[in-house]
């Protein structure tokens, strides 16, 4: 199963929950689930974070295959100027 690792900024929507495994094929499938758990994580995560995959940082995730040995890490979005 895939390794979530969820950001601080999260743990309201979640009751707490910060790092939970799930069996998803790919980035789609996970936060499908995500979001049938705690309805609005979605697009919570999505409005302001970047996704890394197994240590890279994933510009457009949403067909991203997931193995079962996967992390998945969100992080605050990096602005430049």
């Amino acid at each position: 199963m895939a390794r979530i690792h969820l950001p601080q900024q999260t743990a309201q929507r979640t009751d707490g929950v910060l790092e939970l495994e799930l069996d998803a094929p790919d980035y789609r499938s996970m936060m499908a689930e995500l979001e049938a758990r705690w309805p609005g994580l979605r697009a919570a995560i999505e409005e302001d974070m970047a996704v890394v995959i197994d240590g890279d940082i994933i510009d457009t995730p949403l067909l991203e295959p997931l193995a079962e040995d996967s992390e998945v890490h969100f992080m605050a979005r990096l602005g430049g100027g």
